[in-house]
């Protein structure tokens, strides 16, 4: 234990996370826990240096909505609430909250009321943050007084008149809140006197070693997807234990017209055994519509396929799977006992069959977020094609076919794809954007080629900017790239003669359409 550590209730915000990873990153510890896992008491003989009460997806005054002791506040800690957090502080203490008349999702303006307070310190007084709330707080106890607003909430931050109370209705945790890290820091630092007492640093050589020692002469296997997660998650157990690893890598037929598993494993010095699947997905996905349903057969498959291979490999006792903490978090609500809100299943933290159930898991990425992956993957030397590659979701094209699938509709996709892949490079932004794919809407049009009417599918382009993949912002592209997005395929995929452009954020909407 740390000496000078902050400790997070989590109240179910898919951002919960996200708050002890922004500290950890400023260099001080951290401890999440769930808002009734741990007693007062408890938070006493820890002695935490301060105390954040996260987000979450409920009402304060709906049945059943999550709540703690006003004793919280007689410990004599700093408290910082966001979001949920805040409307908790104001209820307990009185104050009134209500649905907001004008909800505010992604981008807002916030003003700073009181410039003098510690939490604001060196930030401007206006500047913008990130809000994703229906409820916010009406009326404030009368011990507080608010140092905060935006253009549709009155009360967006406020503060206690004595004591080291603090909340903000927007989060700061999230890359898109302008000047969140140095609020973090403000509270972290100049409220809760923390020293700095914390680095990620030799996380990969302390991860080689604990494999290492808990595998000793086992086989693992790992499902292999080919994203950048799988090739770190392969790497580092590799390096470990050697050929004592067994990638496979099964081909749904939902990939990307050039995927080079191969190759590029070769290229990473491992080995892997490809299973060509392909009609056995199309026959099971024939007919479903149901994007959870098309995620949920694709991972049952893709697990019964896994799992016979597997069986030919002797003296298995591991399962490695490349799961990260957003995969984790987007698919809480399928836990029994979380209290987060399911956004979408995920087909690697969606449950195990009983005969894989009986192996025990190495998930070493489990506890890190898409960025973290990606540096530790430069720490390891891996190449550029691999590390800065596109994220590619488990379920492949499937998920990016909305409604039923068939041939036609993974080839148009597929050859649309490729020539968003090929124009991205070609005009120098590959890198630009964090990620850009094509959906293909159940969707027909009118249209005109060649003089001639066509009827036929509508396209959308989706490109995104983020950090983190829990938040995220439309790529601002050129319009000529997109003109020249729409014009090839068009010109050049018979099957669609519509492109759209997908322009909003996540939150509200995710970065995959389903």
């Amino acid at each position: 234990m740390k000496k000078d550590f902050i400790l997070i209730l989590d109240f179910g915000s898919q951002y919960s996370h996200m708050i002890a990873r922004r500290i950890r990153d400023i260099g001080v510890y951290t401890l999440l826990y769930n808002y009734n896992e741990i007693s007062i008491s408890h938070i006493i003989s820890k002695q935490p240096k301060g105390l954040i009460l996260s987000g979450g997806p409920f009402s304060i005054y709906e049945k059943g909505s999550p709540l703690i002791s006003k004793n919280i506040f007689q410990l004599n800690i700093p408290i910082f609430g966001i979001c949920y957090g805040m409307q908790l502080i104001s209820f307990l203490f009185g104050g009134k909250i209500k649905k907001s008349k004008s909800k505010e999702y992604g981008k807002s303006y916030f003003i700073i009321d009181h410039p003098n307070n510690s939490l604001f310190h060196g930030i401007p007084d206006k500047s913008i943050v990130w809000m994703s709330h229906f409820d916010e707080v009406k009326n404030i106890p009368k011990e507080f007084s608010v140092i905060g607003h935006t253009s549709s909430c009155d009360i967006a931050a406020f503060s206690h008149i004595s004591k080291n109370i603090y909340a903000v209705q927007f989060h700061p945790e999230v890359k898109n809140t302008e000047y969140g890290i140095s609020i973090l820091k403000n509270f972290v630092f100049h409220i809760c006197k923390c020293n700095l007492n914390w680095k990620l640093n030799n996380f990969v050589q302390n991860t080689i070693d604990n494999i290492k020692k808990r595998v000793d002469q086992k086989k693992v296997i790992l499902g292999f997807s080919g994203g950048v997660d799988s090739f770190v998650t392969a790497y580092i157990i590799h390096k470990a234990i050697g050929n004592s690893l067994n990638c496979i890598f099964v081909d749904t037929g939902l990939l990307l017209k050039t995927e080079k598993i191969s190759s590029l494993c070769k290229k990473m010095n491992f080995p892997i055994k490809i299973i060509n699947a392909k009609n056995h997905f199309l026959s099971k996905l024939t007919g479903i519509v149901d994007p959870e349903m098309k995620r949920k057969i694709i991972g049952k498959e893709f697990l019964y396929i896994f799992q016979k291979e597997s069986e030919k490999i002797k003296n298995v006792e591991f399962l490695a799977q490349g799961t990260i903490y957003s995969d984790i978090i987007e698919s809480s609500g399928f836990s029994k006992t979380s209290i987060s809100y399911s956004i979408k299943s995920h087909h690697n933290v969606g449950g195990l069959p009983k005969t894989l159930m009986k192996l025990k898991l190495i998930e070493p990425l489990k506890e890190l977020f898409k960025d973290e992956v990606r540096k530790i993957g430069e720490e390891l030397g891996l190449p550029k094609e691999i590390l800065y590659r596109h994220p590619f979701p488990g379920p492949g094209l499937g998920i990016r076919i909305i409604g039923e699938i068939n041939e036609e509709k993974i080839s148009l996709l597929k050859e649309a794809e490729n020539i968003l892949s090929q124009e991205l490079k070609n005009y120098d932004i590959y890198n630009f954007v964090s990620q850009a794919f094509i959906v293909l809407l159940p969707i027909k049009s009118v249209g005109i080629k060649g003089d001639k009417r066509t009827y036929e599918y509508t396209a959308i382009l989706r490109a995104i900017n983020t950090e983190d993949f829990m938040t995220a912002t439309f790529s601002h592209l050129s319009y000529d790239f997109l003109e020249k997005i729409s014009n090839r395929i068009i010109n050049e995929v018979d099957g669609i003669n519509r492109i759209a452009y997908d322009i909003t954020s996540k939150p509200p909407s995710t970065i995959e359409w389903e």
